[in-house]
């Protein structure tokens, strides 16, 4: 689309959006151009912030499904609409609620901490949710005698033994965009930009490589936390390894400085579904409405409390 076509789709959704009575979340690795015209952009953690509090009639999540479920959830009375049904969550995908019952019954005295990449369903198994942003806190906040069983993300549940001290049973499951970018990705880059802050998302597989390196220049942070770290760092290039979407945020909120992403590759099909047509779409027709069982979203709702009251 050329510039004069994405302005004037902008400009429907923003006046469909005002009509309707609906904010517009959009996660930071959505497209630009989607970006541009929500009305609240972030993470997980943010989001579900902002769905909880809105006095709007109406939510259209930007993002994968499992936000837009967290979000129906966190405002059961609100329309809670995703212009696309088919944008998953490979992580989500990597395990079932009948899986996590199962793994439950072998460990029946552990408590359940669940990344927020998970579905409903899963959540409602659940003691906590987490996102990358709160995830350390989440677990200090749990009694150091108790069992912890954390799920799906297995490289962030290495990173969190490190950072914790504690010993967690971690379930095998990954991020299939962020467990592709690879030590060899970073060990190139320390090469090639020796200037550089490297901005690290603990989901990537190298994550635990990175936290070896042992200097100041390597920092694991979640999507918010590089945002927040790079517009009040003094320095003025910076790497960042994880999906490569929040590279316009990051340049719309610390102009000036340098983004490079350290894999190109790292792009989520999914969170790419949501496109600036769709959105209007969605908007215009009201779809695709978004609903989670009520026995399940109760039973979820204690789990995603827990997490937005930690921080």
């Amino acid at each position: 689309m050329t510039t004069a076509e994405i302005t004037t789709i902008q400009d429907e959704v923003k006046a469909l959006a005002r009509e309707r009575d609906a904010v517009i979340l959009a996660h930071n690795y959505q497209v630009p151009e989607v970006q541009d015209v929500a009305d609240f952009v972030g993470d997980s953690l943010g989001l579900s912030r902002e769905a909880a509090a809105t006095d709007s009639e109406a939510i259209v999540f930007c993002g994968v499904h499992f936000m837009a479920e967290t979000a129906k959830i966190l405002s059961p009375d609100k329309t809670v609409l995703i212009p696309d049904l088919d944008a998953g969550c490979s992580l989500a995908a990597s395990i079932t609620a009948e899986q996590l019952r199962e793994w439950k019954q072998e460990h029946p005295e552990a408590v359940v901490v669940s990344y927020v990449n998970t579905t409903a369903e899963v959540k409602a198994e659940s003691d906590y949710c987490c996102t990358s942003g709160n995830a350390k806190a989440v677990i200090e906040a749990i009694p150091a005698d108790r069992e912890i069983l954390f799920l799906p993300d297995m490289f962030l549940g290495i990173w969190l033994e490190r950072v914790t001290g504690r010993k967690l049973t971690i379930w095998l499951g990954e991020c299939h965009v962020h467990a592709g970018i690879r030590p060899a990705d970073i060990e190139r880059w320390q090469d090639e930009a020796p200037d550089a802050e490297l901005l690290v998302h603990p989901e990537c597989g190298c994550a635990s490589q990175c936290m070896a390196f042992g200097n100041d220049r390597t920092h694991i942070l979640s999507t918010e936390g590089m945002i927040n770290f790079a517009k009040a760092s003094p320095k003025n290039r910076f790497l960042v390894a994880t999906e490569t979407g929040i590279i316009h945020r990051l340049n719309k909120e610390a102009p000036g400085k340098r983004f490079e992403a350290v894999s190109e590759r790292a792009i989520c099909k999914y969170m790419k579904m949501i496109t600036l047509e769709k959105l209007r779409d969605s908007l215009r027709e009201w779809k695709h409405d978004v609903t989670v069982e009520p026995e399940i979203a109760a039973r979820a709702r204690g789990a995603i409390d827990r997490m937005v009251a930690i921080g």
